[in-house]
């Protein structure tokens, strides 16, 4: 068991759990020290399903460890590092860096939009990022400005919670019947159960740049049901402020995932933007 004390536990005899610093739907994220070696970390504990079953949660479980394993091995400047994953109490924990800063959702909430440069800055960074983790394999699958962090002081770019991150042939929980992502920021042929690849990750960027430049999503709606038709059938407006770089946010919007705009093409146009201002065309995908 862990050691509990008046404001910390340890887990795996190492790891003391200083501080919550955020919470997701998968999971809570800790400010905790690595005893062994004297440093700093985020320890992310994942937390039980009530709604799975046993054999249900030990795949849960399982795919957690099998796919924290492969994260681990991206190495990448804009992608989270993974120190390590254990197990206390039947319980994954997660133990990465520890990023000084906060989410790009955290900076829109305090500070409002960015302009069209940041934004174009942020997805070179998540781009590059993106793929790296396609020529592993590793889908992220939650693609949403909550999981982008900004380190303070260097601005570095980081993506993070690979939580519900999908291996190449590897066993999922959507096919136990149970859906994992952020509707707002899901590819309409992953919301309609047709496929999820890489491009599905590319479409939620295009979201992502949406409500960096925005404020909001562009499929926000008042109703789950709303943000599906918003997804998968509604005209796609985005808003006013992605002007300098439509071609990019159109693109990558594009609903035909084998009509959508790559990974390698999207960053060339958004360092062109950067460089002179002017976002290219996007190449004809016909």
């Amino acid at each position: 068991m862990g050691t509990e004390g008046d404001v910390f536990r340890v887990i795996a005899g190492r790891y003391r759990l200083e501080a919550r610093i955020g919470r997701g739907g998968m999971g809570v994220v800790w400010r905790a020290v690595d005893e062994v070696l004297g440093r700093r970390v985020a320890v992310k504990e994942l937390l039980p399903d009530d709604s799975l079953s046993d054999g249900d949660a030990r795949r849960r479980r399982d795919r957690t460890f099998r796919e924290a394993r492969a994260v681990a091995q991206l190495r990448h400047p804009h992608i989270i590092v993974v120190h390590d994953v254990v197990e206390q109490d039947e319980r994954p924990y997660l133990v990465m860096e520890l990023i000084d800063g906060g989410s790009l959702a955290d900076r829109i909430a305090r500070q409002g939009p960015v302009d069209a440069g940041e934004a174009a800055r942020i997805g070179v960074a998540l781009l590059s990022a993106l793929r790296a983790a396609h020529e592993a394999g590793v889908l992220h699958r939650d693609i949403k400005p909550a999981n982008v962090l900004i380190e303070s002081g260097t601005g570095r770019v980081v993506l993070t919670d690979f939580g519900i991150a999908q291996v190449a042939g590897a066993t999922t929980l959507t096919e136990t019947g149970s859906f994992v992502g952020s509707p707002e920021y899901t590819a309409p042929e992953r919301m309609s159960g047709v496929r999820t690849g890489p491009e599905s990750d590319l479409w939620s960027l295009g979201a992502l740049l949406c409500t960096a430049l925005s404020g909001e999503s562009p499929f926000r709606r008042d109703s789950l049901g709303g943000i599906l038709h918003a997804v998968v059938a509604a005209e796609i407006r985005p808003p006013a402020q992605a002007e300098p770089l439509l071609p990019v946010v159109r693109g990558l919007l594009e609903r035909d995932p084998d009509r959508r705009l790559g990974a390698a093409e999207a960053e060339r146009m958004l360092r062109t933007y950067l460089e002179t201002g002017r976002t290219p065309d996007a190449p004809d995908a016909s």
